[in-house]
């Protein structure tokens, strides 16, 4: 049943601007050190002359955990107005169809648009470092992958917490403004307890044991799961 779900969730987002926001959030990092490397390129390729890949791959990582927020929360927003804006929901649970299996299959849809973001941002910083001239032999494939991903399961609760909200309420003022929060919180991750998990994207690159934190957030997302689906079953929705 979830599966029926997904692939009419995936028809739905058509036209609604969701793969531009995918693109974009990736896209925008590149370009913004693009710029960065091409304005300073003598003095970062001075100061990172012994690790160029990683120089460039740390500052990509320090706006990674703020995309990964607001890209999170906008793609959730722009999902549950799929139903929201068009009044559709009584007709799409009056199908037959369990309530999990469509709150599962939105889900899987964020989590996978989100992925494929991670993955864009991979393959950008690739291309990015090419252009800049460093050798290609030295490309540290686990980091290029570790990048977005390690930091994409980081974010899993905040991911889900902001799904959960965008589908329960039909004005998105209050899960936007959260995640607007969020995001703009997480610039200040260095100066935050690491018990708090807003910091885990971050230490999901920059800490001495990173897996750690990509695992508390897969974890933790993953128990938020059950509150979140029995609530959105229980739920009267209009």
């Amino acid at each position: 049943m979830m599966l029926r779900a997904l692939s009419a969730d995936w028809l739905k987002i058509r036209g609604k601007g969701l793969w531009f926001l995918v693109f974009l959030g990736p896209l925008g990092i590149v370009a913004m050190q693009g710029l960065n490397f091409g304005l300073r390129f003598d003095y970062l390729t001075k100061e990172y002359s012994d690790d160029l890949w990683g120089g460039l791959l740390d500052n990509i990582a320090n706006y990674v955990p703020v995309a990964l927020y607001l890209g999170g929360t906008l793609l959730c927003s722009m999902i549950a107005n799929v139903e929201h804006q068009t009044s559709a929901w009584k007709q799409l649970l009056a199908l037959p169809v369990s309530r999990t299996a469509v709150f599962m299959a939105k889900l899987l849809l964020c989590l996978l648009l989100v992925a494929v973001s991670c993955l864009l941002l991979s393959a950008g910083s690739v291309i990015l470092g090419l252009i800049l001239g460093f050798k290609m032999d030295l490309i540290p494939w686990g980091d290029i992958l570790r990048i977005g991903f390690m930091s994409y399961l980081a974010t899993l609760p905040v991911l889900i917490l902001q799904l959960w909200l965008s589908l329960s309420f039909r004005n998105q003022t209050l899960p936007v403004s959260i995640g607007l929060t969020l995001s703009m919180g997480s610039l200040f991750a260095t100066f935050l307890t690491e018990f708090m998990p807003l910091t885990w994207p971050y230490l999901a690159w920059n800490a001495p044991n990173p897996i750690w934190f990509s695992g508390a957030g897969l974890l933790l997302g993953m128990l938020l799961i059950v509150p979140s689906a029995v609530h959105f079953a229980r739920k009267d929705v209009a």
